[in-house]
């Protein structure tokens, strides 16, 4: 047995294509077991998995494997024979032989030109050849079963079910960013859709422990597991923020502290940004959710690392779309667990909505900015995260 890979984005790619299939196939191979499969390679703009007796006894943990490898538009699993009409239909006979339904269709792809017959002669063939067998009924629109036929160089493949994938570009293409991820439900999702894009996530989390209880850790540690599974082995970084947060608390006007917070956030960001080379800063920010995500006070918290660049994966999204998408990928039930978040701790009652620079800048020559950085670096945790299936 077989499973047929296809992509799409990476075919749009051109020049740089087989960076990507590489990619990919390396990828494949990280999330199946070695004894699963026989081979892993490209053929005519797919990617072919041979399959081993041990895999074969394991369709449903390829499956789930391949579902959440990104690059992967959809897959199948598929029997493979001779490019041959007459083979080709007698195989086809003896896949649907098992199947109920009352009518079909056939779906042929022709990728290689040197097979004889067009993609529609091989619908008209095969397709009249099992209602003589099988007396079932041609139905071209929702019909009860369809078979998909590909030629591929000398070989057909066939199968009856696409498996959504992921789709977007394999991990690791977009180079390396450093998501600040929160105990809550934004973030993830952030993270998430960068890695979508190819981007390799290294994460950090700011957190008030000892002065509030380690759920946030936890949950965030959680969370980062559910994400390893997307993208294999994954770094954590733990950011002492509680006294950053007192010196804020006791030297800067109350309304500015929710700016000052993300300022000294991002500073921090970017520090393990140098000692990562990660190209970028991952936020979770969606434009007027909070108070802090009004335009003019982003405008503000940007400059703080202005020659970085700051990904906001989530920025147009309405907080449902934000929930949707959380439950999909499998963090939202970790991310509404009760916890402390360090974020809203000393929340002014009134949070300024529309930073100035200026004001912004005045209030910070009372932190001692570098000090306060050196000594949150110097106290992180790092931790790495290993999933399930990729040891």
């Amino acid at each position: 047995m077989f499973v047929v890979c296809h992509y799409s984005e990476i075919g749009l790619k051109r020049g740089n294509r087989r960076f990507f299939e590489d990619k990919l196939i390396e990828n494949i191979k990280k999330v199946l077991r070695p004894d699963f499969f026989e081979f892993v390679k490209r053929m005519s703009g797919r990617i072919i998995i041979k399959l081993t007796k041990e895999g074969i006894n394991n369709k449903r943990e390829v499956e789930e494997s391949l579902k959440k490898v990104f690059g992967i538009e959809y897959c199948a699993f598929a029997q493979k024979t001779e490019a041959e009409i007459g083979t080709i239909k007698k195989n086809v006979l003896q896949i649907l032989k098992n199947e109920k339904f009352k009518n079909f269709r056939i779906t042929s792809h022709r990728s290689s030109k040197e097979f004889p017959l067009t993609s529609q002669e091989i619908n008209e063939k095969v397709g009249a050849y099992i209602v003589d067998k099988l007396q079932k009924k041609v139905k071209l629109e929702n019909s009860d079963l369809e078979c998909f036929i590909e030629i591929v160089e000398k070989s057909a493949f066939l199968y009856l079910k696409k498996i959504k994938g992921l789709g977007g570009l394999p991990t690791s293409t977009g180079g390396k960013a450093i998501a600040l991820i929160s105990g809550g439900i934004d973030s993830p999702v952030a993270a998430f859709k960068a890695m979508k894009r190819g981007v390799r996530v290294i994460f950090l989390h700011f957190h008030a422990f000892p002065y509030t209880n380690q759920a946030s850790i936890d949950k965030v540690k959680r969370i980062v597991e559910v994400l390893s599974e997307y993208q294999g082995k994954s770094k954590l970084y733990l950011i002492p923020f509680a006294d950053i947060q007192r010196e804020i608390l006791l030297k800067t006007p109350a309304k500015l502290r929710v700016v000052l917070y993300r300022r000294m956030m991002l500073r921090i960001a970017k520090e393990v940004a140098k000692k990562e080379d990660a190209l970028a800063l991952v936020t979770g920010e969606s434009l007027g959710q909070v108070a802090s995500q009004t335009i003019e006070n982003i405008k503000v918290i940007n400059e703080a690392v202005k020659d970085l660049p700051i990904l906001r994966p989530l920025i147009g999204d309405d907080k449902e779309e934000i929930i949707q998408k959380a439950k999909e990928i499998q963090t939202f039930n970790i991310s509404i667990l009760p916890y402390q978040d360090c974020c809203v701790r000393f929340i002014p009652e009134h949070p300024e909505t529309k930073a100035n620079l200026k004001e912004v800048k005045e209030a910070e020559k009372k932190l001692n900015i570098k000090k306060l950085t050196r000594e949150a670096i110097e106290k992180t945790k790092i931790i790495k995260v290993i999933n399930k299936i990729c040891p």
